[in-house]
């Protein structure tokens, strides 16, 4: 009775029996919360795990890099002073436009005396050609008669005193006499054979080496102002190719020389986005297959392009495009040739190729590694 009688007063009060069920309620309650909120971390993993799937379709092969472009730095040839600047950064010039020109003052002067030489060397040729004139025949002619006639004269002379110291028994004329008679005879028949032969010189006219030794001189001085023509030529800088002006290194009064660049000129065409693959997806692509460019500034404009260069060789993947899982990973370059006449693209900038890949049911699959 009295164990009943507690029982009830117990209940009365709220006991032990109540408190013990709200405590198993309570349970209860933060059990199923803990329920709730691991399935919505395993919902929003399986969403994000099938977003990140579906971006990364093996449909399409994404990769990053940068656009890229041939440069060529254009210097004189000589060195003198800058006379001209034609253009400016930014400006696009075509194949063989002037760009530069040098002081050409001094090269002109010396082109000028190349040309006088040329024209002595001419007429000097052309007396040779000519051969002797008819009155230098007719010169030669005359003074071969007066050495004769010098000759005669001194032999009538030697002969007369000769006869003179004969008969006077040798005292009218003197030793001394005698020698200077001797030799002023032998002086002019040596005279007169020297006419003789300027007289069939100049009927023979000039040696065909003579001839031969002036042409070749034209021919040098011809040369040397082919030469300085050259020079000249050279003193204009012209553009070797269709580009773009990138940098303006020299101004007029600057002396340009052969290893200071004037310009540094940017090559669009052929312009192409330098890549890198991972070696798991290097089978996935070859040269030629076509591939979509993307850019930030025009991220709904796709520009078409395709793939040319694989390099054969491993690399570590460059500072701007790498991510912190690939940081030490090897991949290859690649590079996707671009067609792009809006001139968007700029040397440099970040771009992301899309590469399309073959799906199972593709008729050239077969023709893909």
């Amino acid at each position: 009775m009295k164990e009943e009688a507690i029982k009830k007063a117990g209940e009365a009060d709220g006991g032990p029996g109540k408190k013990d069920q709200a405590r198993h309620s309570g349970l209860m309650t933060k059990k199923n919360m803990l329920l709730l909120a691991g399935a919505a971390i395993i919902a929003i993993v399986g969403a994000i795990w099938y977003f990140s799937r579906q971006q990364s379709s093996p449909e399409e092969l994404v990769l990053y890099g940068n656009v890229d472009i041939r440069q060529v730095s254009l210097a004189f040839n000589g060195s003198e002073r800058v006379a001209e600047m034609r253009v400016q950064e930014g400006d696009r010039v075509v194949a063989d436009q002037v760009l530069a020109k040098l002081d050409t003052r001094t090269l002109a002067l010396q082109i000028a005396q190349a040309e006088a030489q040329i024209e002595v060397q001419q007429q000097v040729l052309l007396r040779l050609k000519h051969g002797t004139r008819p009155e230098e025949v007719a010169q030669a002619r005359a003074e071969v008669a007066a050495a004769r006639a010098d000759a005669d004269l001194a032999a009538q002379q030697l002969r007369r005193l000769r006869d003179i110291n004969r008969n006077s028994g040798g005292q009218a004329v003197s030793q001394q006499d005698f020698d200077a008679a001797r030799a002023r005879r032998t002086v002019t028949r040596a005279q007169l054979e020297t006419r003789k032969k300027a007289l069939q010189l100049a009927r023979i006219g000039p040696r065909q080496e003579d001839i031969s030794q002036a042409e070749a001189q034209l021919e040098v001085s011809r040369a040397n102002l082919a030469l300085l023509k050259h020079q000249l030529s050279l003193y204009e800088l012209k553009a070797p190719i269709d580009a773009v002006v990138r940098s303006r290194l020299l101004e007029p009064g600057d002396m340009a020389s052969p290893q200071r660049p004037v310009y540094a000129l940017a090559i669009t065409n052929p312009k192409w986005v330098r890549v890198y693959i991972r070696e798991a997806d290097l089978g996935l692509i070859k040269p030629g297959m076509s591939a979509g460019v993307t850019i930030d500034s025009y991220p709904d404009r796709s520009i078409e392009g395709r793939i040319g260069y694989i390099s054969s060789v491993a690399e570590f993947t460059p500072k701007t495009v790498q991510t912190e899982e690939l940081r030490t990973s090897l991949v290859y370059e690649v590079r996707v040739y671009v067609d792009d006449p809006k001139d968007d693209l700029r040397l440099g900038m970040p771009a992301t190729a899309h590469i399309p890949l073959p799906g199972p049911n593709d008729k050239n699959l077969a023709s893909y590694p």
